[in-house]
């Protein structure tokens, strides 16, 4: 499956594109308009990069957060610092290892959550923007053929980014 995303500044405009795409043969049901008084991001489906976030943040999170415990605990056991004095040294390289641990979610919060945040939703944040900034979106699926008949009829609206996906096979 391909797609085809076209951002167009007003309402007029996209409601003009969309009329020419259906004159020129291309079905409604492949079309969709994104933006006020239409669907909206999360009614389509656009991911929501704060969603991809929170999801490599907890990815990360199962691996390093009992990493940094063994670390800690390791690292508490060979130098055989005292963290508290009260206890003994079983406790103190529990201490340690908790220590790591906290250090090991900070790093999955951090580094996942950023990541996912900047690198994970690809061009969603950037069309979520634009959306937010009141422009809207025309999104034609379908075959090459389909969408590249549709970039055609597009162009002639001089869109202000226009940008073709093709659906990675096994993805």
């Amino acid at each position: 499956m391909n797609y085809l995303v076209a951002v167009l500044s007003d309402r007029i405009q996209v409601e003009q594109a969309y009329t020419e795409l259906e004159k020129q043969g291309i079905p409604t049901q492949q079309v969709n308009i994104l933006g006020n008084g239409y669907k909206s991001a999360d009614e389509y489906g656009l991911i929501n990069p704060n969603q991809k976030a929170r999801q490599g943040a907890t990815k990360l999170a199962v691996w390093l957060v009992p990493f940094g415990f063994v670390a800690g605990y390791a690292f508490n056991l060979l130098t055989g610092i005292s963290i508290f004095s009260t206890l003994n040294a079983f406790g103190n390289h529990v201490i340690g290892g908790l220590l790591g641990a906290a250090s090991g979610a900070l790093g999955a919060y951090f580094v996942g959550g950023g990541v996912g945040l900047t690198v994970g939703s690809g061009d969603a944040l950037a069309y979520r923007n634009r959306l937010n900034a009141g422009k809207y979106l025309i999104i034609v699926q379908g075959t090459e053929e389909l969408t590249r008949q549709a970039t055609r009829v597009l162009r002639q609206f001089e869109p202000e980014n226009i940008q073709g996906y093709a659906e990675l096979k096994g993805a």
